[in-house]
């Protein structure tokens, strides 16, 4: 007959006779395997270990008994994972308390009976056979539900992302702008001190978090957002309403909030006009009660919009905008921040590749 991979038995018994016997009873189901101590034993399982259905074992051998072999595949787990059958002539009880201790099967006397060996044996093969199946059908429906939740969760990033770049182009913006964001951001985090102790995976959820940081602003009218002139106090009160509003858009959307990137989202969307000596909004945090991250997107958006072309003004070159952030015309920022923004600004130049003055 045709045989799977582990319709393989292991008979460990230092008689040949006994292995005959044995052999004889489970030849037509499965391939045999022999072995005529303890030592020899144990070598067979560590080489055949994922094919073996069972486990046939004498407990008087020379060398390595088989309460020995018995112990070291349990302290290796492997009894979790194949059936062990203890064949023996020993009716003493301390025998079967140890043997079942380290996770044996079942004990099977000499002289053993055929139909009755082969029935209980089977009968174990085929429970541990089905535990297998259960156990591969549950990996793979657990495997099927992380990848739908994290497509949805990608899904509802994306929505986001196509709604953070709808607004940029909703306020006269080239869309582009979300992007640099995320550039600025991740460039910083990856190549500067700014980002010790942050994983790659972690500066790539950053990075995602980083795009949606504007996306409260789709609740504000267009006569504030695309306004020519100065804002009025009122217009301003308005328009600083868009760090609330974005995070609580974000803590409504499902999908996101699943998402691993979304605590980092959300507290960008929050404090990102925050700034370091409390005179930002909406908390006026001060230091570093707003995190990095977020501190990062903050001059990075300050930045962008100082170099870029707005309804409001034209652009600036980017040695100007240098000059009005490190001299506090745009508020205050994490000294250690600039320092190492002023190291990596001729880099982040390359990302405005047409922008007239920032080359």
């Amino acid at each position: 007959m045709s045989l799977s991979q582990e319709d393989t038995l292991l008979i460990v018994d230092d008689e040949e006779v006994n292995r005959a016997i044995l052999a004889n009873i489970f030849s037509s189901e499965y391939a045999i395997l022999e072995a005529e101590d303890g030592q020899v034993g144990l070598d067979a399982i560590q080489a055949h270990s994922s094919s073996l259905s069972a486990i046939l074992l004498d407990v008087v051998m020379p060398r390595v008994n088989g309460l020995e072999v018995l112990r070291r595949l349990h302290q290796q787990g492997l009894t979790q994972r194949i059936p062990v059958f203890l064949i023996t002539a020993d009716l003493g009880g301390e025998t079967m308390r140890q043997a079942y201790e380290l996770g044996v099967m079942d004990v099977i006397f000499k002289p053993v009976i055929p139909y009755v060996v082969q029935r209980r044996v089977n009968s174990v093969v085929e429970l541990f056979r089905a535990r297998r199946r259960l156990g591969a059908e549950v990996e793979r429906q657990r495997d099927q539900l992380l990848l739908q939740a994290e497509k949805l969760a990608e899904m509802g990033i994306g929505m986001v992302e196509a709604l953070a770049t709808a607004i940029e182009f909703r306020s006269d913006e080239s869309g582009e702008h979300v992007h640099r964001i995320h550039d600025i951001t991740c460039h910083l985090l990856r190549n500067t001190p700014l980002g010790e102790g942050l994983s790659q995976e972690q500066i790539r959820q950053i990075g995602l978090g980083a795009v949606t940081h504007d996306v409260g602003k789709i609740s504000i009218p267009d006569a504030v957002l695309n306004k020519k002139g100065r804002l009025t106090p009122e217009e301003y009160e308005l328009m600083k309403t868009h760090t609330v509003k974005g995070a609580q858009l974000l803590s409504q959307i499902p999908q996101m909030r699943d998402h691993a990137a979304y605590r980092y989202a959300y507290d960008i969307a929050l404090h990102h006009h925050e700034r370091w000596d409390g005179g930002g909004y909406p908390h006026h945090l001060v230091g570093d009660e707003t995190p990095i991250w977020t501190q990062i997107v903050s001059l990075a958006d300050v930045y962008d919009a100082l170099v870029s072309k707005r309804c409001y003004k034209d652009a600036f070159s980017a040695q100007k905008a240098m000059d009005m952030i490190l001299g506090g015309e745009c508020g205050v920022f994490n000294p250690k921040l600039l320092k190492y923004f002023q190291q990596a600004e001729p880099v982040l130049r390359k990302f405005y590749p047409r922008m007239e003055g920032v080359d």
